[in-house]
């Protein structure tokens, strides 16, 4: 049997084992597959047919008007069972818990080779559109019925203007390392880095565009108010605050949020976080890239431009490419740390299916202040 990059480059998408499942049921995935010419010309010619015929106008508007309705559905529907926790997060971004031990392996964080946790059913699910990419360790989030402490959508752009207002005064204020993590879900992100970052310096800020989203992590038994400000926040609302002033974070991160908001303001948006972050800050990314599997499996009729979908759900995603992740971050203000693509061999056991997964990460960071 070929070797798993060359075996890898023979294999259709998303497509049964031609040849001895039984070897290749011995892993899970492999990083950095290569693609031959010709996978990659197929990949562009299934594109081009299912980007073909784009949703009328007036539909596209309704998805961008109601673009938060989606969302609450998605997680009543799913609340924490869909994605699981990230605990790839501290292999890829030693900046979430710089103090901690690379050979750390307690028992809420298992290591593991690059990039993704696996077991043998769940990898690579896919459900009306959303191909779930975290699969195996088990989600810890347990909702209690409780009441809910998140700043709700109606009142929270006075509670957080009031905030920034009072000078020094806000959620986290006496921290001396800020996390703010955009488009938080139900908290896989979140409460990875509470339970590995012991720096008694954290304080972790985490927004949703869903109020069902961020219901779920201020109900969770493990969040807490003294190292965790959780909010309702809507990226694309210039009049939108955040609770802490601007150049007070150290860190931003975007983990396949950026690609569910209309290409068109992504710059905008950019540019508002990039003002957050301190001289010297980052923003971490991880999102869809073009040609991964998800875009891919999309049909004709659920196109709304060039590479941006629409799911059956109603969420919508874009598939980047990394010179357009690195003309966002740049034109910014930004420098590039790093901005890799990596091609993934992805295998389901359960299913007997191999899967070609792409996904961007990058790092950019905002120059220091110049020394007076």
């Amino acid at each position: 049997m070929a070797a798993p990059r060359e075996a890898a480059e023979r294999r259709p998408f998303g497509r049964r084992f031609l040849t001895d499942p039984a070897r290749l049921f011995q892993h899970n995935a492999w990083d950095n597959v290569e693609w031959s010419e010709e996978q990659e010309a197929s990949a562009r010619s299934r594109v081009q047919e299912n980007s073909s015929q784009l949703l009328p106008q007036d539909k596209q508007e309704e998805y961008e008007v109601n673009a938060k309705r989606y969302w609450d559905d998605f997680y009543k529907i799913h609340e924490n069972g869909f994605f699981k926790d990230r605990h790839w997060l501290f292999t890829e971004f030693p900046e979430l818990a710089p103090n901690r031990n690379p050979t750390q392996n307690g028992d809420s964080v298992h290591e593991f080779s690059n990039k993704e946790e696996c077991n043998n059913e769940g990898l690579g699910s896919c459900e009306n559109g959303h191909c779930s990419l975290e699969t195996g360790a088990e989600n810890r989030l347990n909702v209690m019925k409780s009441t809910p402490k998140v700043c709700i959508e109606e009142v929270a752009t006075q509670q957080c203007s009031e905030v920034n207002q009072s000078d020094g005064d806000y959620p986290g204020s006496s921290a001396s390392y800020r996390i703010l993590e955009v488009g938080c879900g139900a908290g896989n992100t979140v409460f990875p880095i509470l339970q590995t970052n012991n720096d008694p310096g954290l304080f972790v800020y985490c927004c949703d565009f869903s109020t069902t989203a961020v219901d779920l992590v201020q109900n969770n038994a493990e969040y807490d108010s003294s190292r965790c400000f959780a909010f309702v926040h809507d990226l694309c609302n210039d009049q939108s605050p955040f609770p802490m002033p601007d150049e007070s974070l150290d860190i931003v991160i975007l983990i396949f949020v950026l690609s569910a908001i209309l290409p068109e303001k992504m710059q905008c948006i950019v540019n508002r976080l990039s003002r957050l972050l301190k001289p010297g800050g980052m923003i971490l990314l991880r999102d869809y890239g073009r040609y991964d599997l998800a875009q891919l499996r999309f049909k004709k009729g659920q196109c709304l431009s060039d590479n941006f979908y629409v799911r059956g759900d109603g969420t919508r995603v874009y598939f980047f490419t990394q010179d357009e992740l690195d003309d966002l971050f740049t034109t910014a203000g930004l420098e590039k740390i790093q901005n890799l693509v990596d091609r993934r061999l992805q295998v389901n056991r359960g299913k007997q299916m191999t899967m070609y997964r792409v996904w961007i990460q990058c790092k950019y960071r905002k120059p220091a202040a110049p020394q007076l």
